[in-house]
């Protein structure tokens, strides 16, 4: 009300000011026109009239900070405007000033006091608004506004300089971290967000969480992972604002690297060879950025990005052992006479224990560190001497002989050690689910060095079996996951187009009749392609059943004839698809994890062989992942290294050592196969099956779609056409 009252009278003055200026301005024209002497005086009197004369209480001039446009308003409320008559707008431009000219409106609303009121009577309300606001208050009102409040911020005091020099970081061009754009700007909004206050640091003390990541980050070596790429800063010496500012995005550098890393690999899979394929599960930089700084435990929650599976778990303690191992002091155990402690027995009241100066050296590379100088081969030491034995495929006796000090000294743990990092690696690329939820779960896992195949369900093994993988070089089984659709009984085997560029053209060259012996039909298209296929039967080279999981390898699983294979060691004599050793059983434990009602057994399935197609196919598809897992621990919980088949181990090996820092996270592209039809030129004597269209592709034909039947050749009988189950 008082604030209302004091811009009410600040009004009044300027109307009393407009209304003694108009009738002065007219007196003295009247005067001028009736006595042109006194013109000049009438002037002056104008003038000294048009300027304002102090109040009593003496209330300074009005300001445009009289007029703010809730006053105007509420002003107009109380005395509506009309339209300015012509004499107002012939003396607004002569008494105006640039405080006038701001306020314009004002004058125009207060047109009818100035036409029925009188000099006389404009003056008490002048008065009476001196007395209804002091003079005080006025030259509050004419004050010079303030400066503009700048926002309050929620970081503390204390850790106030530290924010400025984060901001100011942000701002250069020169930020010397995080090189990925995409991540720096992430990171950016979500310092923006806390007004820069650091994330690592509470007055210039590192929080828990700060102190959770930088032991993780310490421990890396631990995962598999080289705990040099992670550095971790000191913030103990970071004693300016500067200095902390430059730590904590050092934190947040190598801990968004590791969780990257940890996750996805430090080497994308492409850069080891072109016939790998795993779906991309690349980190999100904000949801670690929470995640970690909110967590209760940081190191807990950075520790989440390693691969969940069990293999891999089991892979990291095997790691600790032989790390505990081999990574001890570089000590060499000298030969002497076999160590050997002997617990009391019936007729021993006491343990046997033997003494000899090798034995501190012994407790330091086993990593017993109790009694490190005592060199008595106690208990203790010779259980350690017996784990490294059996780690070591040795004789577990406990007893340290020449065998075992050679192995002890042998670089050979060195490389255990390595195979078993770069296969922790490879299971970074891996899916972090690997089966399907709706059906508990589940899944096929096939490991190419170990030549087994496993379905797996609620985390526990189901089924396995023997499987042939392919051959080294440009028929190896690529390494993929994808989701296995159907099944096809009594499969055609279309000939792939690397097999027939490969083998059965340039035998065709040799043998025009090669293909019509071995049972296979070929087929002319009128493009000049050819696609070869042998119907099926018991000599098929798929055998009696396919299993389809469509993939850009054109690879799959199947049956095979050529049993005999399956009582070889190593088994890898493919074209790069994988042989089922009992393809019947297989098919009943995947029909009965997704169409469990159905009740299939392997004699079933038998029941089912003929010379027709059959597709059986999954209401909810079955997930396969092809690994290559040349370290593994087995049931036992024994740690089994397999051969290097493919040499996927040794070219990791070397990229790690060599390694180029993030430029091994890079994706590589590789040429894609072809599913064009073959073409080639063949010898006149040739006899084809068919000479019609092109048909469809490869691919069509193997995994399903479109397809046009052939005719069938002279003097076979038509194949019968495909049954497919979908139940």
């Amino acid at each position: 009300m008082r604030d209302c009252l004091k811009n009410r009278s600040g009004f009044d003055r300027v109307l009393m000011a407009v209304a003694a200026t108009f009738l002065t301005v007219s007196a003295t024209s009247a005067l001028a026109q009736s006595d042109p002497a006194r013109s000049n005086s009438a002037a002056e009197l104008a003038i000294d009239a048009a300027v304002p004369r102090p109040e009593p209480a003496n209330v300074p001039p009005p300001t445009a900070n009289d007029f703010k446009s809730d006053t105007v308003k509420a002003d107009t409320a109380i005395s509506p405007p009309t339209a300015p008559t012509a004499n107002a707008a012939a003396t607004k431009p002569t008494e105006a000033k640039p405080a006038d000219v701001a306020t314009a409106p004002a004058p125009a609303a207060a047109k009818p006091d100035v036409a029925t009121t009188e000099p006389a009577k404009v003056e008490p309300a002048k008065t009476e608004a001196s007395k209804t606001e002091p003079a005080k208050s006025d030259t509050a009102t004419t004050a010079p506004a303030a400066e503009p409040v700048k926002a309050a911020s929620n970081v503390p005091a204390a850790d106030q300089p530290v924010a400025d020099k984060l901001r100011d970081l942000f701002g250069s061009k020169s930020l010397r971290y995080f090189d990925r754009k995409a991540e720096r700007a992430v990171v950016e909004k979500f310092y923006t967000a806390r007004d820069f206050a650091p994330l690592w640091t509470q007055g210039g003390t590192p929080t828990e969480a700060a102190k959770g990541v930088i032991a993780r980050l310490k421990d890396a070596a631990s995962d598999g992972l080289n705990a040099a790429d992670y550095p971790a800063p000191d913030f103990a010496a970071a004693t300016t604002p500067d200095a902390l500012a430059e730590a904590d995005l050092k934190l947040t550098d190598s801990m968004l690297d590791y969780a990257r890393q940890a996750q996805s690999g430090r080497m994308h899979y492409s850069q080891v060879s072109g016939d790998i394929q795993y779906p991309e599960h690349p980190t999100d930089p904000a949801e670690v950025l929470t995640n970690v700084t909110s967590a209760k435990d940081a190191s807990t929650a950075l520790d989440s990005y390693n691969p969940p599976q069990k293999l891999y778990r089991e892979l990291k303690a095997k790691l600790a052992e032989l790390r505990g191992v081999g990574n001890g002091p570089v000590v060499e155990i000298g030969q002497g006479p076999v160590l050997k402690f002997t617990a009391p027995g019936k007729k021993q009241q006491a343990a046997a224990v033997m003494e000899d100066p090798r034995v501190p050296q012994l407790r330091a590379k086993l990593g017993v560190s109790e009694d490190a100088d005592d060199t008595h081969y106690d208990a203790k030491v010779a259980e350690a001497v017996r784990k490294f034995q059996e780690s070591a495929e040795l004789r577990p006796t406990g007893a340290l002989d020449d065998q075992t000090v050679r192995a002890l000294n042998n670089p050979k743990r060195d490389k255990q050690i390595d195979t078993v990092v770069v296969n922790m690696e490879r299971w970074r690329w891996l899916p972090r689910d690997l089966g399907a939820p709706a059906i508990g779960d589940a899944y096929v896992i096939l490991n190419i060095p170990d030549y087994t195949l496993k379905v797996m369900q609620h985390g526990a093994q189901v089924w396995t079996t023997k499987v042939v993988t392919g051959k080294p070089g440009i028929h190896a089984t690529p390494l993929l996951t994808e989701t296995m659709k159907y099944i096809t009984v009594n499969p055609t085997w279309n000939v792939p187009p690397s097999i027939v560029y490969g083998e059965y053209l340039p035998a065709l060259q040799q043998d025009p009749t090669v293909l019509q012996r071995m049972g296979l039909r070929l087929d002319r298209n009128p493009d000049g392609s050819v696609h070869i296929s042998q119907p099926p039967g018991e000599a098929n080279a798929l055998g009696r059943i396919r299993f389809n999981f469509p993939n850009k390898f054109l690879v799959y699983q199947h049956d095979t004839p050529d049993k005999y294979l399956f009582a070889k060691d190593e088994r890898a004599f493919s074209h790069g698809c994988m042989r089922v050793q009992n393809p019947d059983q297989y098919a009943a434990v995947l029909l009965g994890i997704t169409q469990p009602n159905e009740h299939y057994t392997a004699d079933k399935i038998r029941s089912m062989y003929g010379h027709s197609e059959i597709d059986l196919k999954f209401p909810v598809p079955v997930p396969v992942n092809i690994t290559y897992q040349t370290a593994f621990v087995d049931d036992a919980g024994k740690l089994q290294i397999r051969k290097d088949v493919y040499g996927r181990d040794a070219t990791m090996v070397a990229m790690l050592r060599n390694a180029h820092g993030k430029d091994m996270e890079n994706m590589v592209a590789h040429s894609q196969p072809s599913y064009s039809h073959p073409v080639g030129n063949l010898p006149t004597s040739v006899n084809y099956a068919s000479a019609g269209s092109s048909g469809p592709s490869f691919f069509e034909r193997l995994f399903g779609g479109p397809s046009v039947a052939p005719a069938p050749p002279p003097g076979r009988r038509p194949v019968p056409p495909r049954n497919v189950y979908t139940r």
